[in-house]
């Protein structure tokens, strides 16, 4: 699950922990390890209501979205002839351990959960193939595409002019650069990047967010206010350290993860989205893939599959998206 710990868009998470002990523990005791969590049968997680964080951490959504979903053989000819032959789609994407990448992805008793793993599992049904599911890193994964190395690459991929000057996009939701805050903080509302004026912000580099702020600087001081000042960290585990013990006021991150936070760590709170962008699987340029998968989405969004998903996974509706597109517009 900007991460964006990444360059170029809110995608896909810096892993994350579930709760500030679980924070602690992964700073101190593993480094950068995400945290896990026991799945309970049936829950339901709310990705941005309120709720006791001590319950919600180990609230795993359980309901089953995707088996039901049947092939659309006209949607499956789309296919480049030696992928309807095999049935497989090698797809490339980060492995996230534990419960701590969702609601975008994570992995328990070895089994890959969260809203992305189930938007692709529900792709695939409609094609009628199956992922060859090859993990790599957020820096590898377009280049693997690039190279052949994977057909497809899925990682929150936002889209960005750079980006779709290298690969072609088949979008599937939005995300978005949003502020978690320590609940001590005195702000409830962010709008504008001017409304952090004097407060630390963590983030993590290489990222659209680091861009965001960077492009920022001098803008409180031309407010006649205090600038904001920049911590950057490539693991989140520190930056809830950091809110715990008052060194950070801010988390400047990817939306839906940060939404999902605010209901699962204690003493933080979502405090809103400055922007958006759409996010979408990656192929070579000109590969008919990207087709068909921007069409297997309008499939699902049409027939209601695609809602389900994102409610079963809590995600506010203004994250889904009316149509998916090859290519659409990019926010950066």
């Amino acid at each position: 699950m900007t991460t964006d710990g990444h360059a170029g868009h809110p995608a896909r998470r810096m892993r994350r922990t579930t709760g500030f002990v679980a924070a602690i523990a992964a700073v101190v005791l593993l480094a950068a390890c995400s945290s896990s969590a026991t799945p309970t049968t049936g829950a339901n997680v709310p990705g941005g209501g309120s709720g006791s964080p001590s319950t919600a951490s180990s609230a795993i959504p359980t309901l089953d979205v995707v088996s039901a979903i049947q092939a659309d053989p006209k949607l499956k000819a789309e296919l480049p002839a030696a992928v309807q032959s095999s049935g497989s789609i090698t797809l490339g994407t980060t492995l996230t351990p534990g419960v701590s990448g969702l609601p975008h992805g994570g992995q328990v008793d070895g089994k890959d959960i969260g809203l992305d793993v189930d938007l692709r599992n529900a792709i695939a049904k409609v094609l009628g193939v199956t992922w060859d599911v090859q993990n790599g890193t957020f820096a590898t994964i377009i280049p693997g595409v690039q190279n052949g190395k994977y057909a497809v690459g899925q990682d929150n991929f936002g889209v960005t002019k750079a980006r779709e000057e290298v690969v072609d996009f088949a979008s599937y939701l939005t995300d978005g650069q949003a502020f978690l805050g320590a609940a001590s903080v005195k702000l409830d509302k962010v709008s504008d990047i001017s409304d952090v004026c004097g407060l630390t912000v963590a983030t993590s580099p290489g990222s659209t967010f680091q861009q965001i702020l960077t492009g920022a600087a001098g803008k409180c001081a031309a407010a006649g206010k205090k600038d904001f000042s920049v911590q950057y960290f490539a693991d989140s585990a520190p930056i809830f350290l950091g809110l715990a013990n008052g060194k950070v006021d801010l988390y400047f991150g990817p939306t839906l993860s940060l939404q999902y936070d605010a209901t699962h760590v204690p003493n933080t709170k979502f405090l809103g989205q400055i922007s958006s962008t759409v996010v979408g699987f990656v192929t070579t340029k000109g590969s008919p893939i990207a087709k068909a998968i921007s069409d297997a989405v309008n499939e699902l969004i049409a027939n209601g599959d695609y809602t389900k998903i994102l409610n079963k996974w809590g995600v506010l509706t203004s994250s889904g998206i009316p149509k998916s597109e090859v290519n659409p517009t990019p926010s950066f």
